[in-house]
């Protein structure tokens, strides 16, 4: 670089390059009107510059050519710094795939294809068969899950709307459906329950009564709920607009979250046994499930038989405290919570209410309204207000007075997602039924069964199992009532059923069956939506309880039926 400079130098002053010891001389830089003179210069001394800037184009490319220096530091001989190479550009991530599990859609689809492709059974109209299909492939979607279960229930819609099986007007029919609504509503009561305060203060009420032990602390809710049964003959209801929220709050409380890998702590053991246990209260009193009166009114048109309050409470109280005794108890052993005992939890329960001090002004808003719902719940029939208009009129309360806001409303996606794949199913299993694929099933299996030739008490034994194990097609208690509880008791008590007994059995077991899935009764989405319970492990055990409780109700009932000459 140092040569590159003497020519430049040398092209300035005309001459060749002096050597750099040489002083250079002060100059004085003459008039203007002279410089613009001296800037033209002569042709000779063009062709000398231009000359000059060649040699200095040579003399730069080699110096870029020629080997950087090395710099001797602490004895050793590097590098210059500015021989290093540049660093390599970052790798750029690849982009996270958002969409659904390919495989596990594909498995779904596979199913729906392959039964829409098999011809449909004589008795069968080609609408019943592809809904058939589009049902059993959602299903199969639902738990598989390759996409959530809203966006899976919205594709089932879809196709059926799509192979023009069901319309649109049919498809989404179930979302007029009260059900629907009130679980999405039970959801928005909870914000406002844990929001407050509320929630906390009654859980750390129960802790500091029964939380010495977390078995103690799930006895106490399961009575609980099994008190109010006969009061509040929703289902839904029960679990969404009082269990839930207290549930949710007691995991809370013992730092049992969702999604940060304590749910096992206490959320998950909790969650599945009040789930549980809620189709057991709901079996005990004939008024503590709404479908319950519809399994009374068709025994009494096909039996003549008239089955009261007491009927019922009085053949169900024994199982059904059996049940509420054993179902916590074993899934504590098999599902068990990771904290099953803290001697500390009553103190630090009581010492947590003392420093929440006073109820404020919201928890009070939160507390009136949920007497004022509970009480519409309770005795709204009298004044015929039903569990859903009771529930919208508490929320609007707690939207007026600002305890819970839309925003927060709309924030609770798991509200709306459970709202869609409900209403989703509601709507393809009533669609089943009116299609006639029910009742078909329905005559073939009392055909089959009453043509060998068994004794009725194993042809009522192949039947109950038949009837509670087909529940998983169907959505809603009062929907599986409504297409197979005649058909199965007329065939039951012509094979030699006592009439009362096998009326009593089908409507305690439309109750039992709820606890297979986590759509097949009002409280399973409730509980199911908290998120505390993986799907395949719901299923797991919703099949597991169901032998648990036909045990119970066939064995010990069945000793107490016949104790009080049911049969």
């Amino acid at each position: 670089m140092a040569a590159a400079a003497a020519l430049l130098h040398s092209s300035a002053v005309g001459g060749a390059p002096r050597p750099s010891s040489a002083k250079p001389k002060a100059k004085i830089l003459p008039p203007p009107s002279l410089l613009v003179t001296r800037f033209s210069p002569s042709p000779l001394a063009a062709a000398a510059i231009s000359s000059r800037i060649s040699q200095l184009g040579s003399v730069l490319v080699a110096d870029l050519h020629r080997p950087l220096p090395r710099q001797r530091r602490g004895g050793q001989i590097r590098a210059s710094t500015a021989a290093a190479p540049p660093p390599l550009p970052a790798e750029v991530p690849k982009p996270k795939w958002e969409g659904a599990d390919l495989k596990s859609l594909a498995f779904s689809v596979a199913t729906g294809l392959l039964v829409w492709l098999i011809p449909p059974p004589q008795g069968v109209t080609s609408s019943a068969w592809h809904l058939l299909s589009i049902f059993l492939a959602t299903i199969v979607g639902i738990i598989t899950q390759p996409l959530p279960l809203g966006a899976v229930a919205l594709m089932g819609l879809g196709a059926a709307v799509l192979t023009r099986t069901l319309s649109f007007a049919a498809a989404f029919s179930a979302f007029g459906d009260p059900i629907p609504w009130l679980i999405a509503l039970a959801f928005f009561f909870a914000k406002g329950f844990i929001k407050t305060g509320l929630g906390n203060r009654v859980a750390y009420q129960f802790v500091a009564l029964f939380g010495k032990t977390s078995l103690g602390l799930g006895y106490s809710l399961v009575f609980s709920e099994a008190l109010l049964a006969p009061a509040i003959p929703s289902v839904s209801a029960r679990a969404g607009g009082i269990f839930l929220p207290l549930v949710k709050a007691l995991c809370l409380a013992c730092n049992s979250k969702v999604g940060d890998g304590t749910e096992r702590r206490l959320g998950a053991w909790l969650m599945l046994t009040c789930f549980q246990t809620s189709v057991v209260s709901s079996a005990m009193f004939l008024t503590a499930m709404a479908a319950n009166p519809l399994s009374v009114n068709l025994a009494t048109g096909s039996t003549g038989l008239a089955i009261g309050w007491t009927d019922w409470a009085v053949a169900a109280v024994v199982p059904g405290l059996v049940s509420l005794l054993v179902v916590p108890l074993l899934l504590y052993v098999i599902y068990p919570p990771t904290v099953k005992s803290s001697p500390d939890a009553p103190r630090l329960a009581r010492e947590k209410l003392d420093k929440m001090g006073p109820m404020s002004k919201n928890e009070w808003i939160m507390t009136g309204t949920l007497i004022v719902t509970v009480g519409l719940w309770i005795f709204g029939s009298a004044i015929k207000v039903d569990a859903v208009t009771a529930a919208i009129l508490g929320l609007s309360v707690l939207l007026t007075t600002g305890v819970v806001t839309w925003k927060e409303c709309l924030g609770e996606a798991v509200a709306w997602d459970t709202l869609t794949w409900f209403a989703a199913l509601i709507a393809m299993a009533g669609y089943l039924n009116k299609y006639g694929l029910i009742a078909w099933f329905s005559q073939t299996v009392v055909k089959v069964v009453g043509g060998l030739g068994l004794s009725w008490q194993a042809s009522f034994g192949i039947l109950v199992m038949l009837y509670f194990y087909s529940h998983y097609f169907f959505a809603s208690g009062a929907a599986h009532i409504g297409a197979m509880f005649t058909a199965f008791l007329s065939v039951s008590t012509a094979l030699g059923t006592p009439p009362l007994f096998g009326a009593l059995v089908l409507a305690f077991l439309s109750n039992l069956m709820g606890g297979l899935t986590h759509y097949g009764i009002g409280s399973a989405p409730v509980f199911y939506g908290a998120g505390y319970v993986p799907l395949s492990t719901w299923w797991g055990y919703g099949f597991l309880m169901s032998v648990v409780n036909l045990v119970i109700w066939l064995g010990v009932g069945g000793f107490w039926w016949k104790l009080l000459g049911l049969w």
